[in-house]
């Protein structure tokens, strides 16, 4: 197994440490170290692509387990904020429904032979979720009004549900209901 692979598991790894602490009853240090490894997983996500890239290790497992990872490690965020009050259920599952929508298209697509590449709606997607989540935790371990975080991952939903509805306006030929 390559280093990109490791540093894949270890994000994987890290998603029940993340819970953990989060979900922890009491004291807001539980959300400053549950935002800490939050943080070390996301950069895990930097570097296993990088790594990957530049020194030829890209494979199957990859593939296939990198993407699997980043949706596990931000879903589980995505819940945990909604169980501590840091977020409305009406986004998360939002998010979440862009996620199945998007890999749909993805294996819809690869049945034909084509690869569905992120586009920038997915680069601010993604970056959208990650700062809503660390910013909603730092925030509420800081003791700062939890209502931030409701903002914050709402406006992530939003940016969530442009990027969804662009995938399936240029990839609908895929859901064809004719067919």
């Amino acid at each position: 197994m390559n280093t990109p692979n490791k540093l894949t598991v270890f994000r994987m790894v890290l998603v029940p440490v993340f819970m953990a602490f989060a979900l922890l009853p009491a004291g807001n240090w539980r959300l400053l170290v549950a935002l800490a490894v939050f943080i070390v997983a996301s950069v895990t996500d930097l570097i296993d692509g990088k790594l990957a890239r530049k020194y030829n290790q890209i494979t199957t497992f990859g593939k296939f387990m990198d993407p699997l990872a980043d949706k596990l490690l931000v879903c589980a965020a995505l819940v945990v904020c909604v169980q501590i009050g840091l977020a409305s259920t009406w986004a998360v599952v939002l998010i979440i429904a862009r996620e199945f929508l998007v890999t749909s298209l993805r294996l819809l697509a690869a049945g034909s032979g084509e690869v569905i590449a992120a586009n920038i709606w997915g680069k601010v997607k993604t970056n959208s979720q990650m700062y809503a989540i660390i910013l909603a935790l730092l925030i509420a371990g800081l003791g700062g009004p939890t209502w931030i975080g409701y903002v914050l991952i709402w406006i992530a939903a939003i940016f969530t549900a442009i990027s969804g509805l662009q995938y399936l306006w240029a990839y609908r030929a895929y859901i064809d209901t004719t067919k």
